[in-house]
C-alpha cells in the first residue's frame, strides 16, 4: 500500500438480516444504490464474517450435535456447553491452550484462535433455541465469489475482505482481522524499503482493523463497510492464506 491523506469508511446503510442462501452481492448493490453510492474499482468492501457464514449456511442448531468422550472431557474442564466444545473440536487440527472459561485452538485453516471462530451471539433469534455460528468453509473463495458477483452487477469488480474479531495474546479486547480476501493484497512487504531515515524496513497492512470500527462488536447491524482511499499500488494481490506463518518461522508452535 502507497502512503495516503485521507481513507474513508462508509458503513452501507439499512443491511438486512442475513438468511442462508441470501445472494451477498445483490444485498450489497441494494445498500449501495439506496446510499447513492457508485462503486469504482479502487474501493474495498469489508463484509463481517457473520453474514458470510449466514449466507453460506454455516448455522448449527446445537441440538443436532452429540459431543464425543473428548468433547465432553475438555468441556467439564473449560466450563463450555459439550455440544459447542464438539463443534470446536470439530473445526480445529489441534487444542493450543486450554483453562476455565477459555479454549484456544489451531482452527483447520491455520489460525489460532478461540473456540474455532465459533460465535454463539446475534446467530438467531432466541425463541428458534441455541445455534452456532461456524466460519466459512474457504474465506478466502468466499471473498473471490463476491468480487465475481459484484462484477457481473456492478461492472466494476472492489477489493473483498472478509474480517472476523479475534483476541489477542497479552491484549484486552478484540480487532478486526482479515481472514479471507480477494482482489486486493493480504500483506505489503516493505522489507528492502527505506523508512524516513534510510533504515530498511518490514511492514503489513491490516484495513479489516479499520471497517471493524464501524461494524462494532454488538447491535450495530452495520456488516459491511465501504473503504475508499486505499492505494494498493503495483502490489499484487494475495488470499488471507498469505498471512499465515510457515512453522519454521512460528516461534510460539
Amino acid at each position: 500500500m502507497s502512503a495516503s491523506t485521507e481513507l474513508q469508511l462508509i458503513a452501507l446503510p439499512d443491511w438486512p438480516i442475513v438468511a442462508a442462501a441470501d445472494d451477498l452481492a445483490v444485498h450489497s448493490h441494494t445498500a449501495l444504490q439506496r446510499a447513492g453510492i457508485m462503486l469504482q474499482s479502487t474501493d474495498v468492501l469489508v463484509y463481517a464474517q457473520k453474514i458470510v457464514s449466514k449466507a453460506e449456511g454455516r448455522r448449527v442448531a446445537l441440538a443436532s450435535v452429540e459431543p464425543g468422550a473428548r468433547a465432553r472431557e475438555v468441556a467439564a474442564q473449560v466450563r463450555k456447553d459439550p455440544r459447542l466444545v464438539e463443534l470446536v473440536l470439530r473445526e480445529s487440527r489441534r487444542i493450543v491452550r486450554m483453562a476455565p472459561d477459555v479454549l484456544i485452538v489451531e482452527h483447520r485453516l491455520g489460525m489460532i484462535m478461540a473456540n474455532a471462530g465459533i460465535d454463539l451471539s446475534n446467530v438467531i433469534e432466541p425463541a428458534s433455541g441455541d445455534h452456532a455460528l461456524l466460519l466459512p468453509l474457504d474465506p478466502d473463495a468466499s471473498a473471490a465469489r463476491l468480487r465475481r458477483a459484484l462484477h457481473a452487477l456492478t461492472g466494476v469488480e472492489p477489493g473483498i475482505i472478509i474480517s472476523d474479531s479475534f483476541g489477542r495474546p497479552w491484549r484486552i479486547g478484540t480487532v478486526g482481522v482479515a481472514i479471507g480476501c480477494a482482489g486486493v493484497p493480504a500483506t505489503v512487504d516493505l522489507r528492502g524499503t527505506a523508512d524516513l531515515f534510510g533504515r530498511r524496513t518490514p511492514a503489513a497492512v491490516e484495513v479489516a482493523a479499520a471497517a471493524s470500527l464501524l461494524m462494532g462488536q454488538s447491535s450495530e447491524g452495520q456488516p459491511v463497510i465501504l473503504v475508499r482511499g486505499l492505494r494498493t499500488g503495483a502490489h499484487a494481490p494475495q488470499p488471507a492464506a498469505a498471512l499465515l506463518r510457515s512453522e519454521a518461522e512460528d516461534l510460539f508452535k
